[in-house]
């Protein structure tokens, strides 16, 4: 990659034990190294509130969801540019009744979004599988283990 990235990073949830900015910079790094692009992206950390709002304009959906992405670029584009919006008590909620630890499942969900950024989908089954597989192996080499096994 010959340019370089530019990640905000904005933190409005009030809850303990998100992950820190540092950590969030070296999930987002790992998963563009898959995309072989630059980007200039926010991550956006949330409350419920702010979730649900975001989900019912954009999607139509009246819940707050684990993780939004909102692109900005065009497909062909050699730039990627869009926002993540990460739903701090619903990946908390995810974790603790998925029995993962709240930090890999918070690493999960911004390779995630940034792999949705990057145009990849799972709406497909073949779609998801690819993507399922570019994030466990981003997850592998940040030492994380395969968010779809039990």
């Amino acid at each position: 990659m010959t340019e370089k990235s530019i990640v905000a990073i904005q933190c409005v949830s009030r809850l303990v034990n998100i992950p820190a900015e540092r950590q969030f910079r070296q999930w987002i790094a790992a998963a563009l190294q898959v995309t072989a692009k630059p980007a200039e992206l926010t991550l956006r950390i949330v409350n419920a509130a702010e979730g649900r709002n975001l989900n019912s304009a954009f999607r139509g959906k009246d819940y707050a969801t684990n993780v939004l992405t909102f692109v900005y670029h065009e497909k062909k584009s050699k730039l990627l540019q869009g926002d993540l919006v990460l739903c701090a008590p619903i990946v908390a909620r995810e974790a603790r009744d998925q029995g993962k630890p709240l930090k890999a499942h918070y690493a999960h969900l911004t390779v995630h979004g940034v792999l949705h950024l990057a145009g990849f989908d799972h709406e497909i089954e073949k779609d998801a599988k690819l993507m399922e597989a570019r994030e466990t192996r981003v997850l592998a080499q940040l030492g994380y283990p395969n968010p779809y096994e039990s």
